[in-house]
């Protein structure tokens, strides 16, 4: 598939998620095999402020291309002199903006999925995005609608790849629903028949069997993992090899979960700094520990550690005896 001028090669993509998909995760997902990873959502306000903390965000290694980097914000003008900005300083593959956050302190701005009230102010955000970058392709991120009785799939599908957008990924629930409930993959089949553009499909993919599922039930692209990817990055190797009809790899070992808890927390700090690195990979590491005897308590102390120091102390003990059960 191509998305604009960009071709991909491999249809299973990692999703932008606030507080997730930081650059070590990013990394750790790419050499998983994930085969576009996209930034956390960006503030377009932000953007053109030229605040550190919010560039931070958006700045990547080239070995993560293709990369998409996705910007919110209500204001067609803003948005617009913010998608050049991004795309003139830091050059990504994508630019993706986000009508699909549901989260309240966003809507109530009307940022990422309030747009979906108002679907002449999404023309106009999206026209201005699409104009004021002609060589980068712009795709679009979207819910169904604000509640079931606001659903705009499909009718909008066909009114964005009219003005320009490259793709549409779709997460099929309402604002209202939030991350309840379940997601109605009718409507990413209704999308992917109203469109001649790239249809990524997203929402409730726990494993590499629901990928699959995805496809063939719906007819997408591409299939974009979220929530699924919460402390596994080994998702997109277990996936590809089983799009392509391979055996799926073995699950990872203790060993190898202390192993890129260890890597990740380096990436962390490294690009961070430590206290923000060490505050960062407390959510990290409650995705990582589980499924195991004796997670809960060690997911405890290394989310409770005080210091770098002590977090490190542990995640070495876990280290250590991770070996020693691997080599009984």
């Amino acid at each position: 598939m191509n998305i604009g001028n960009i071709n991909i090669t491999n249809p299973i993509f990692l999703a932008p998620m606030a507080g997730v998909t930081d650059y070590p995760f990013r990394i750790l997902c790419k050499e998983m095999g994930a085969g576009v990873v996209y930034s956390e959502f960006v503030s377009a306000d932000g953007i053109i402020r030229e605040n550190t903390k919010t560039l931070n965000l958006i700045r990547f290694e080239e070995v993560e291309r293709p990369i998409g980097i996705q910007i919110f914000g209500s204001d067609p003008k803003i948005m617009s002199e913010a998608a050049i900005y991004v795309c003139d300083t830091f050059k990504p593959d994508i630019l993706d903006i986000n009508y699909g956050c549901p989260v309240p302190k966003v809507t109530k701005r009307g940022g990422g999925s309030a747009a979906l009230k108002d679907l002449c102010l999404m023309d106009d955000i999206t026209q201005a995005v699409v104009e004021s970058v002609p060589n980068v392709p712009v795709t679009v991120k979207m819910r169904m609608g604000w509640d079931h009785e606001k659903i705009i799939i499909p009718e909008v599908g066909p009114r964005l790849e009219k003005i320009g957008v490259k793709a549409i990924t779709l997460h099929p629930r309402t604002t209202k629903q939030r991350y309840s409930g379940k997601a109605d993959w009718d409507y990413i089949r209704d999308l992917k028949n109203s469109c001649n553009i790239p249809i990524i499909g997203n929402g409730d993919i726990q494993n590499s069997g629901d990928v699959l599922k995805m496809f063939e039930y719906t007819g997408c692209d591409a299939v974009m993992i979220g929530r699924g990817a919460y402390g596994n990055p080994w998702f997109f190797k277990e996936a590809l090899a089983t799009l392509q009809g391979h055996p799926p790899p073995s699950p990872p070992s203790l060993v190898e979960i202390a192993i890129t808890c260890d890597r990740h927390f380096k990436l962390l700090v490294k690009s961070r700094g430590e206290q923000a690195g060490t505050n960062l990979m407390r959510r990290h590491f409650s995705n990582y520990i589980k499924g195991f005897h004796g997670a809960s308590a060690l997911r405890q102390k290394l989310v409770t550690a005080l210091d770098i120091k002590k977090m490190r102390i542990e995640l070495n003990k876990f280290r250590i005896e991770a070996e020693k059960i691997e080599n009984k």
